[in-house]
């Protein structure tokens, strides 16, 4: 069964940081890329980030570009997402996915396979 546990999520004044866990479990880590995505209440969906598990390419969205860093632990089958200079607008509930390749596609997740349960990120200004 493929598990994927976030944590890391809080209550972070404007220009703090935070950084996300995403421990997998239930499949082959090196085989798939691991991508972030966040949900705010009334919107839609989006892709924040995603690593490529067979040659670490990383993919940012443009409104995280420079502020949020993605990496992994391929020993602890962990991707981490570290994010700085936080904007209210950074909040949401984040969501870790597996994608369905080793490569990252980047259109909204229809190439997610499973997600985990999502973690809450709250910004205050």
């Amino acid at each position: 069964e493929v598990q994927l546990v976030e944590s890391g999520g809080g209550l972070v004044q404007a220009g703090g940081s935070l950084r996300l866990s995403c421990a997998a479990s239930g499949f082959t880590f090196d085989d798939y890329a691991v991508g972030w995505f966040r949900q705010a209440p009334g919107k839609e969906r989006e892709g924040v980030s995603c690593i490529s598990s067979s040659d670490g390419r990383t993919h940012y969205a443009d409104s995280v570009k420079g502020r949020f860093t993605i990496s992994s632990d391929n020993a602890k089958n962990t991707v981490y997402l570290q994010m700085n200079s936080l904007k209210p607008e950074d909040t949401a509930v984040y969501y870790c996915a597996q994608e369905g390749s080793w490569y990252c596609v980047t259109n909204g997740g229809v190439n997610v396979i499973n997600w985990g349960q999502g973690t809450q990120v709250t910004v205050s200004s």
